[in-house]
């Protein structure tokens, strides 16, 4: 006899018991593995300013190449992204290719950071840490990498400062914010931003994080943690899934002034390309964007659709343009296994030309 699905009660039968035993199982694997810890790689603070921290990694083996990379990160996420753990970690591959590895942390914004600016961020923070770097090498120049919102951040500050940048690096970053597919962008386009920043002030971090987790419903409310199941009486995949879940909601709140600018001239002016986007007393123009580019988006991206990203090329006045597509999603592209070897070897090869 089968149900009307298709299952015999002796497999609902076995299916009940083999749950019963991984959750069973589970429970002790959970209390095994405790609290997670991530940021693997040494590292150290080299300048500091209020909340905002310049990190500088150690690698194994003293740096080979000349020119350091900076990373810039988004506001809404915390920046150990990058170096989440042993087997994943974008910064501990390019340490080992012989790159000197600095990193932004912008901290955790509080009350007091209420009226920070994107100007703060941009030509503040993000220039005096280029600064620092450049100081501290002897450079004239460094090169720069930006992820997502820190990729359009990177994209301002290239294109307002453009002397201090060597070569430009972009992972998963939005350009055009009006593409058909950009979901973020229909729900914020009529959005009255400046009743909903004068409301809250700054953004809680737990608004903005339903909201990206309401873009895919069933995956992300469900789906994966159905899936858990699977991999529930293994302590290092259990380890692996606790420490992702902790990076998705270790998450900063939004200094208010700052969300609402980017609210306002990005996802609903869309200034980056259609211009008259006004950072400071600087008004970004992309084609001042002359040095070499190397674009990465995401296949699967649904936080920066591929058409997002890929009108960099139209935008920046560059005649040395890049892209590489990376077979995955907005996350997978650095921790994804495939992506431990594809991007650090694409980046590597593409600084080593230039």
């Amino acid at each position: 006899m089968f149900g009307p699905v298709g299952i015999s009660p002796s497999q609902w039968t076995q299916e009940w018991l083999t749950t019963q035993r991984q959750l069973r199982n589970g429970a002790q694997v959970l209390a095994q593995v405790g609290e997670v810890e991530f940021g693997v790689t040494p590292k150290e603070a080299v300048f500091s300013d209020e909340r905002v921290t310049l990190y500088r990694y150690k690698g194994e083996h003293t740096p080979t190449e000349q020119v350091p990379i900076l990373i810039s990160y988004a506001l809404v996420n915390r920046p150990y992204m990058v170096d989440l753990q042993a087997d994943r970690s974008l910064v501990r591959q390019l340490l080992a290719r012989g790159h000197d590895i600095y990193l932004i942390d912008w901290g955790y914004p509080d009350l007091s950071d209420r009226f920070d600016t994107l100007d703060d961020y941009i030509n503040g923070w993000l220039h005096v840490c280029v600064e620092e770097v450049c100081r501290r090498h002897g450079l004239p120049a460094i090169n720069l990498l930006g992820i997502c919102q820190g990729g359009a951040f990177s994209l301002c500050y290239t294109a307002m400062h453009p002397e201090r940048v060597r070569n430009l690096i972009t992972m998963v970053t939005p350009v055009d914010f009006h593409t058909p597919d950009n979901m973020l962008s229909h729900w914020t386009r009529e959005m009255d931003i400046d009743l909903f920043v004068d409301t809250l002030g700054n953004i809680p971090a737990d608004l903005m994080n339903f909201c990206y987790l309401t873009l895919k419903p069933y995956r992300l409310f469900l789906q994966k943690y159905v899936g858990m199941l699977d991999v529930v009486e293994d302590a290092d995949e259990v380890e692996s899934f606790m420490r992702m879940e902790k990076w998705i909601f270790d998450s900063p709140d939004q200094a208010g002034e700052a969300f609402r600018q980017f609210i306002r001239d990005f996802y609903q002016g869309n200034k980056l390309v259609r211009g008259g986007l006004q950072i400071g007393r600087h008004e970004v123009d992309l084609s001042r964007v002359r040095c070499p580019v190397l674009n990465i988006y995401a296949e699967q991206d649904h936080l920066v659709p591929p058409a997002a990203s890929k009108a960099m090329a139209k935008a920046v006045g560059s005649r040395d343009y890049s892209e590489l597509s990376f077979r995955g999603g907005h996350i997978g592209i650095y921790v994804s296994s495939r992506a431990q070897k594809e991007v650090p070897d694409a980046v590597d090869a593409w600084l080593a030309k230039r």
